[in-house]
């Protein structure tokens, strides 16, 4: 018992040092539901897991690669490996013969053929599990790989076998082509995700399962800092980006209500002065008109946060739809307008691409210079600003030792209805080095922003 509970408290610690909000008060729950249940049967301890521990269904997966190393469905080669069957054929100088020419391969692509075209779950996963301890260790048996896995059973060239076992004497390129097709991908992509989660396994066997932990999860989407995004998962931040950017324009909007009235209502002032003799205690204003603020983005584009720009163009694209304007800018070591490239709809590395050909961003040497940059916005683009405008800043504060042009930049935000900065550095880098982080955020609040949850607090914040 006391080797479950160290088990259990590892898990969970696991999870929270993933990004998963897992309580105190939710780990005890999962304790109290492990009481109720046959902890031989694994898919059971699964459930009462998830059931207590995981929020969120875009959490699922990270809580399912953790669940299999803390609580692995075998060890070692596991019961459903075959004794003494060989691994891929090696030729006269130790590589492995191509997989075409290979009798043992094609006998394994076969059985593979036969399983997927089963759709059993349990074979599968046997066959995962089979084919990894045969084909997943890398030549000199040093470690694990799928890829070898892959490479040898090649799922993908299975296809047009698997269709024609199923659709023989019906029309090919019709309903049930394409509903077998989407079938067979679904069961090749499920066995794809079971190699690599066997691959975890045995790595986790060798090397720890902590460590294989921090070198295989990816921390979920929230909590994913934005210059390590893929290119999937900056598809899936357009889409947690844009309700945000919606948020966003509605707190500035609050803000510039409340920050100013409209002007001074004579016969209403005079009509209440009524009631107390005449003398005008209390002032009534017209209503303000109602507007979307205009909104400029000043973007630092240099190789050092060339990540975080990716993000930037996320947050222009869906912001544009939420302002009456924008106008966005980016610069290295000068600036230029790059709103042209924000057509809507348009691929965000496709308009990176863009950006990096034709937009004017080196002036001399390349690297960031802020201070000229700054000057230089204001030279030709200081008509962007005005009283209506909300400046948003996006970089990292480093100008390579180079000026900063603060009195520009006080007065640019002084035209400004609001002006903020959001920085990609964690804080506690800001100030090292080359960074003028105090000394920029002085003049215009400086925001850690490195995810979608501190992109979150920062517009929660503006209430």
């Amino acid at each position: 018992m006391a080797s479950l509970v160290g088990r259990h408290a590892d898990f969970v610690a696991a999870l929270r040092e993933a990004g998963l909000p897992v309580s105190t008060a939710e780990g005890l729950d999962a304790v109290r539901a492990l009481k109720l249940l046959d902890l031989m049967d694994r898919e059971s301890l699964r459930a009462a897991y998830a059931a207590t521990l995981v929020k969120r269904s875009a959490h699922r997966e990270l809580f399912d690669t953790l669940f299999d190393l803390w609580f692995p469905a075998a060890l070692g080669d596991g019961a459903g490996h075959v004794p003494g069957r060989p691994g891929r054929r090696l030729d006269g100088e130790g590589r492995p013969i191509p997989a075409a020419l290979d009798p043992g391969v094609q006998a394994r692509r076969r059985e593979l053929a036969d399983v997927l075209l089963d759709g059993d779950d349990a074979a599968l996963r046997a066959f995962a599990r089979d084919a990894v301890a045969s084909y997943g260790r890398t030549p000199g048996q040093e470690s694990w790989f799928s890829s070898g896995v892959l490479r040898a059973l090649s799922p993908d060239t299975l296809m047009a076998g698997l269709l024609n076992a199923v659709l023989t004497g019906r029309d090919r390129g019709g309903l049930a082509e394409r509903v077998a097709r989407r079938t067979f991908r679904d069961r090749i992509a499920r066995f794809e995700r079971l190699v690599a989660g066997e691959v975890r396994r045995r790595i986790a066997e060798d090397t720890g399962v902590e460590r294989t932990a921090r070198l295989a999860v990816r921390p979920p989407l929230e909590r994913l800092d934005f210059g390590r995004a893929s290119r999937a998962e900056l598809d899936r931040l357009r889409r947690e980006v844009h309700p945000l950017a919606r948020r966003l324009a509605t707190r500035l909007a609050q803000r510039n209500r409340a920050g100013d009235r409209g002007r001074l209502d004579f016969r209403r002032t005079v009509r209440a002065s009524l009631a107390s003799g005449g003398v005008p205690l209390t002032t009534r204003h017209r209503p303000r008109r109602p507007h979307r603020p205009d909104l400029v983005i000043l973007c630092d584009a240099s190789d050092s946060v060339s990540a975080f720009a990716h993000f930037t163009l996320l947050l222009t694209f869906a912001l544009r739809e939420q302002f009456s304007r924008v106008r966005a800018f980016a610069f290295i070591d000068t600036t230029d307008e790059i709103t042209r490239f924000f057509a809507p709809g348009a691929d965000v590395a496709a308009a990176m691409t863009r950006m990096a050909r034709e937009a004017d961003l080196v002036w001399i040497t390349g690297r960031s210079n802020y201070g000229h940059a700054i000057k230089v916005f204001e030279e030709r683009y200081a008509d962007a600003i005005g009283p209506r405008t909300s400046l948003l800043v996006l970089g990292d504060a480093r100008s390579n030792y180079g000026e900063l042009s603060l009195p520009v930049l006080e007065a640019m935000a002084g035209r400004a209805r609001h002006a903020y900065w959001l920085n990609p550095e964690p804080r506690g880098l800001w100030d090292t080095g080359d960074s003028a982080a105090s000394r920029y955020g002085a003049i215009v609040p400086m925001v850690e922003c490195r995810n979608l949850d501190q992109l979150t607090a920062f517009i929660e914040e503006l209430a």
